[in-house]
């Protein structure tokens, strides 16, 4: 809302400042709008299946009593698969590190690709900034909705994984990739904070589909550009010959969070990819920012 003061023989609109109860309002009708979408919905249910499939495939490949073998250390993903038949909880761990490659990635960035691109493609881009809910709030708070979006897609994976685990495998105490024991109330905490740890490993893809949302107004071209990217970047990151700047792609240390089973846990390559992820918000937050607030808006 405005209000008006005569200045002269004319009127000046000037705008009246929004209550910070305005934005929340704002930030719960895109939830509500992004997690009522099909779209949505069906991201989540793929996402919630991926733990199905591998404990179903492991159970079924261990039903004879032989054992999963190729349990090698080093504490990446496929190291996990060793470990299920002798706790559910492993499943967990293994979901994570299955859908961390591609299937989170892919699932924020089509949520993110959308979100400025999907609103011009529908035409309503004009009418939320007339709402009036102003270029930069309305960013943060397309941000904000992509964030929510990992939070809970991480957990959706954890919360299936657990389920299924503990249908199919036995739970108790928790043996770490370190050797030693852990309560398994203890590994339940560190699976929790595993999948928070993925989803902050998610905020630089999500700054990134942003930035990229900003540029066209076409909601499957961001999506597909965005996802596009995610597949090449995870492609560099294989090649030998580039082993000086893979530290600097953003899905390097996405792994990292298998040190939090070790005892004691390894900070290191934790702090790194943390840090990484919030150096690449702040580049692709600020490329988005600088992009939507000087964007002619025709849609």
């Amino acid at each position: 809302m405005s209000q008006v003061e005569l200045v002269g023989s004319s009127e000046v609109q000037v705008p009246r400042p929004q209550s910070p109860l305005w934005t929340f309002g704002l930030l719960r009708s895109e939830l509500v709008t992004t997690f009522r979408r099909w779209r949505t919905l069906a991201l989540l249910g793929v996402l919630a299946a991926v733990p199905v499939l591998v404990g179903i495939a492991v159970k079924i490949e261990t039903s004879d009593g032989s054992g999963m073998g190729g349990g090698g250390g080093g504490g990446e993903g496929p190291a996990f698969i060793s470990q299920i038949t002798n706790n559910g909880l492993f499943l967990v761990f293994t979901a994570l590190a299955a859908t961390l490659p591609f299937f989170l990635p892919m699932a924020i960035g089509v949520i993110a690709g959308d979100a400025i691109a999907g609103e011009a493609n529908a035409g309503t881009l004009r009418y939320l900034l007339v709402a009036p809910a102003g270029r930069t709030r309305l960013l943060l708070t397309k941000y904000a909705t992509t964030m929510a979006f990992c939070v809970v897609a991480t957990l959706v994976v954890a919360v299936s994984a657990l389920t299924v685990g503990a249908l199919l495998f036995p739970l108790g105490d928790l043996t770490t990739i370190s050797g030693t024991q852990i309560s398994f109330a203890e590994g339940l905490g560190r699976a929790l904070l595993i999948a928070l740890v993925v989803a902050a490993s998610l905020i630089g893809v999500a700054a990134l589909g942003l930035f990229v949302s900003t540029l066209t107004n076409s909601g499957i071209a961001a999506m597909a550009t965005t996802v596009g990217l995610l597949i090449t970047i995870q492609i560099l990151d294989q090649i030998p010959q580039l082993h000086a700047l893979q530290p600097y792609f953003f899905s390097h240390y996405w792994l990292s969070f298998a040190d939090l089973i070790r005892d004691p846990v390894y900070w290191d390559d934790l702090v790194k990819n943390l840090g990484l992820q919030g150096l690449y918000a702040a580049v692709f937050g600020a490329a988005a920012w600088a992009r939507f607030t000087t964007k002619d808006i025709t849609a």
